[in-house]
Protein backbone atom coordinates (compact mmCIF):
# COMPACT_ATOMS: atom_id res chain seq x y z
CA UNK A 1 0.00 0.00 0.00
CA UNK A 2 3.20 2.49 0.87
CA UNK A 3 4.27 2.02 -3.13
CA UNK A 4 1.27 4.04 -4.10
CA UNK A 5 1.80 6.59 -1.75
CA UNK A 6 5.34 6.71 -3.48
CA UNK A 7 4.52 6.15 -7.26
CA UNK A 8 1.51 8.64 -6.84
CA UNK A 9 4.54 11.18 -6.02
CA UNK A 10 6.87 9.96 -8.56
CA UNK A 11 4.43 10.82 -11.35
CA UNK A 12 4.65 14.51 -10.00
CA UNK A 13 8.65 14.02 -9.47
CA UNK A 14 11.13 11.92 -9.48
CA UNK A 15 12.14 10.60 -5.98
CA UNK A 16 15.36 9.74 -4.64
CA UNK A 17 15.54 6.88 -1.87
CA UNK A 18 15.80 8.88 0.78
CA UNK A 19 12.67 11.24 -0.28
CA UNK A 20 10.58 7.65 -1.02
CA UNK A 21 11.57 6.53 2.48
CA UNK A 22 10.93 9.60 4.28
CA UNK A 23 6.77 9.79 2.64
CA UNK A 24 6.28 5.66 3.59
CA UNK A 25 8.18 6.73 7.09
CA UNK A 26 5.51 9.53 7.60
CA UNK A 27 2.77 7.99 6.13
CA UNK A 28 -0.18 7.32 8.87
CA UNK A 29 -2.76 4.41 6.71
CA UNK A 30 -5.77 4.03 8.49
CA UNK A 31 -8.47 1.46 7.17
CA UNK A 32 -12.11 2.57 7.55
CA UNK A 33 -15.24 0.43 7.08
CA UNK A 34 -18.07 1.27 4.78
CA UNK A 35 -20.33 3.66 6.20
CA UNK A 36 -17.90 5.41 8.38
CA UNK A 37 -18.13 9.10 8.52
CA UNK A 38 -14.70 10.82 8.02
CA UNK A 39 -16.58 14.48 8.45
CA UNK A 40 -19.82 15.84 9.00
CA UNK A 41 -21.04 19.18 8.26
CA UNK A 42 -20.12 21.61 11.28
CA UNK A 43 -17.69 19.77 11.92
CA UNK A 44 -13.62 21.48 11.62
CA UNK A 45 -11.26 19.79 9.01
CA UNK A 46 -8.01 19.66 9.49
CA UNK A 47 -7.23 15.99 7.86
CA UNK A 48 -6.43 15.45 3.82
CA UNK A 49 -6.63 11.47 2.71
CA UNK A 50 -4.82 10.20 -0.41
CA UNK A 51 -7.05 6.94 -1.01
CA UNK A 52 -4.85 3.72 -1.01
CA UNK A 53 -7.97 1.33 -1.68
CA UNK A 54 -11.82 2.08 -1.80
CA UNK A 55 -14.33 4.82 -2.20
CA UNK A 56 -15.63 8.35 0.13
CA UNK A 57 -18.64 9.95 -1.08
CA UNK A 58 -18.53 13.41 -0.34
CA UNK A 59 -22.15 15.40 -0.26
CA UNK A 60 -23.95 18.15 1.10
CA UNK A 61 -27.75 18.06 2.44
CA UNK A 62 -29.91 20.77 0.66
CA UNK A 63 -33.65 20.81 2.34
CA UNK A 64 -33.17 18.15 4.20
CA UNK A 65 -31.99 15.96 0.84
CA UNK A 66 -28.44 14.24 -0.08
CA UNK A 67 -26.57 15.87 -2.76
CA UNK A 68 -23.66 14.35 -4.06
CA UNK A 69 -20.92 16.67 -5.03
CA UNK A 70 -18.01 14.11 -5.63
CA UNK A 71 -16.91 10.65 -5.22
CA UNK A 72 -13.06 9.58 -4.61
CA UNK A 73 -11.58 6.37 -5.09
CA UNK A 74 -7.66 4.96 -5.65
CA UNK A 75 -5.12 7.67 -6.07
CA UNK A 76 -7.30 10.66 -5.26
CA UNK A 77 -7.26 13.38 -2.01
CA UNK A 78 -9.83 14.18 -0.77
CA UNK A 79 -9.01 17.45 0.67
CA UNK A 80 -11.39 20.15 2.73
CA UNK A 81 -11.36 23.44 0.76
CA UNK A 82 -12.42 24.63 5.08
CA UNK A 83 -8.78 23.44 5.21
CA UNK A 84 -7.24 26.93 4.00
CA UNK A 85 -7.64 29.99 5.25
CA UNK A 86 -8.80 30.66 9.01
CA UNK A 87 -10.09 27.23 10.24
CA UNK A 88 -13.86 27.35 9.37
CA UNK A 89 -16.96 24.25 10.08
CA UNK A 90 -16.96 22.04 7.10
CA UNK A 91 -19.94 22.78 4.49
CA UNK A 92 -19.18 19.08 3.69
CA UNK A 93 -19.78 15.57 4.45
CA UNK A 94 -17.46 12.65 3.68
CA UNK A 95 -18.37 8.92 4.30
CA UNK A 96 -16.69 5.71 2.68
CA UNK A 97 -19.12 4.13 0.94
CA UNK A 98 -16.77 1.07 0.55
CA UNK A 99 -14.07 -0.16 3.23
CA UNK A 100 -11.11 1.97 2.67
CA UNK A 101 -8.05 2.52 3.26
CA UNK A 102 -6.17 5.92 2.99
CA UNK A 103 -2.47 7.77 4.15
CA UNK A 104 -3.84 10.83 6.13
CA UNK A 105 -1.91 13.83 6.63
CA UNK A 106 -2.48 17.38 8.03
CA UNK A 107 -1.02 20.74 7.96
CA UNK A 108 1.52 19.61 10.93
CA UNK A 109 2.79 16.70 9.05
CA UNK A 110 3.06 18.44 6.09
CA UNK A 111 5.56 21.08 7.35
CA UNK A 112 7.87 18.62 8.97
CA UNK A 113 7.77 16.94 5.97
CA UNK A 114 8.74 20.30 4.16
CA UNK A 115 10.98 21.13 6.73
CA UNK A 116 12.93 17.37 5.71
CA UNK A 117 12.66 17.77 2.13
CA UNK A 118 12.72 21.11 1.04
CA UNK A 119 11.54 20.49 -2.42
CA UNK A 120 7.98 18.56 -1.19
CA UNK A 121 6.71 22.08 -0.94
CA UNK A 122 6.78 22.70 -4.31
CA UNK A 123 5.51 18.64 -5.15
CA UNK A 124 2.87 19.62 -2.85
CA UNK A 125 2.00 22.74 -4.20
CA UNK A 126 1.73 20.43 -7.74
CA UNK A 127 -0.60 18.39 -6.20
CA UNK A 128 -2.83 21.01 -4.79
CA UNK A 129 -2.45 22.98 -8.33
CA UNK A 130 -4.27 19.60 -9.83
CA UNK A 131 -6.49 19.20 -7.50
CA UNK A 132 -7.97 22.66 -8.03
CA UNK A 133 -8.13 21.66 -11.43
CA UNK A 134 -9.92 18.86 -11.43
CA UNK A 135 -12.54 20.53 -9.25
CA UNK A 136 -13.02 23.28 -11.03
CA UNK A 137 -13.20 21.36 -14.23
CA UNK A 138 -16.29 19.63 -11.93
CA UNK A 139 -17.50 22.85 -10.80
CA UNK A 140 -17.82 24.40 -14.67
CA UNK A 141 -19.51 20.84 -15.70
CA UNK A 142 -22.24 21.69 -13.21
CA UNK A 143 -22.97 25.10 -14.13
CA UNK A 144 -22.82 24.61 -18.31
CA UNK A 145 -23.81 20.90 -18.86
CA UNK A 146 -26.82 19.10 -18.76
CA UNK A 147 -27.53 16.22 -16.80
CA UNK A 148 -26.96 14.01 -19.58
CA UNK A 149 -23.86 15.09 -20.24
CA UNK A 150 -22.27 15.08 -17.01
CA UNK A 151 -23.79 11.02 -17.11
CA UNK A 152 -21.45 11.20 -20.16
CA UNK A 153 -18.39 12.63 -18.88
CA UNK A 154 -18.89 10.16 -15.52
CA UNK A 155 -19.38 6.96 -17.80
CA UNK A 156 -16.75 8.05 -19.71
CA UNK A 157 -14.07 9.41 -17.65
CA UNK A 158 -14.40 7.11 -14.74
CA UNK A 159 -16.86 3.80 -15.63
CA UNK A 160 -15.91 1.77 -12.40
CA UNK A 161 -17.82 4.25 -10.64
CA UNK A 162 -20.65 2.86 -12.03
CA UNK A 163 -19.99 -0.60 -10.70
CA UNK A 164 -19.00 0.71 -7.33
CA UNK A 165 -22.01 3.10 -6.68
CA UNK A 166 -26.25 3.08 -6.09
CA UNK A 167 -27.93 4.08 -8.39
CA UNK A 168 -29.41 6.67 -6.71
CA UNK A 169 -26.13 8.09 -5.62
CA UNK A 170 -25.22 8.91 -9.18
CA UNK A 171 -28.47 10.31 -10.27
CA UNK A 172 -27.71 13.17 -7.11
CA UNK A 173 -24.50 13.46 -8.26
CA UNK A 174 -25.46 14.24 -11.99
CA UNK A 175 -28.16 16.15 -10.55
CA UNK A 176 -31.45 14.31 -11.35
CA UNK A 177 -33.97 11.91 -9.53
CA UNK A 178 -33.56 8.07 -9.88
CA UNK A 179 -35.87 8.03 -12.43
CA UNK A 180 -34.48 10.66 -14.88
CA UNK A 181 -31.27 8.50 -14.65
CA UNK A 182 -32.92 5.70 -15.83
CA UNK A 183 -34.35 7.97 -18.71
CA UNK A 184 -31.03 9.32 -19.23
CA UNK A 185 -29.24 5.73 -19.40
CA UNK A 186 -32.22 4.50 -21.84
CA UNK A 187 -31.43 7.01 -24.25
CA UNK A 188 -28.00 6.78 -23.99
CA UNK A 189 -28.00 3.17 -24.87
CA UNK A 190 -30.52 3.82 -27.76
CA UNK A 191 -28.20 6.32 -28.80
CA UNK A 192 -25.12 3.21 -28.89
CA UNK A 193 -27.36 1.12 -30.78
Amino acid sequence: MKSKFVEYFSRISPLSEEEAKGIEDGMCIKSFKKGTVLLEEGQQSVDTYFILEGCIREYVVVDGEDKTTNFFTEGQWVISLNNFGPQSPASNNLICVEDTTVSVGNEKSAQEMFKRFPRFETISRAVMESFFTEQKKLMTSFLTDSPEQRYLLLLNSRPDIFQRIPQYQIASYIGVKAESLSRIRKRVLDKLK
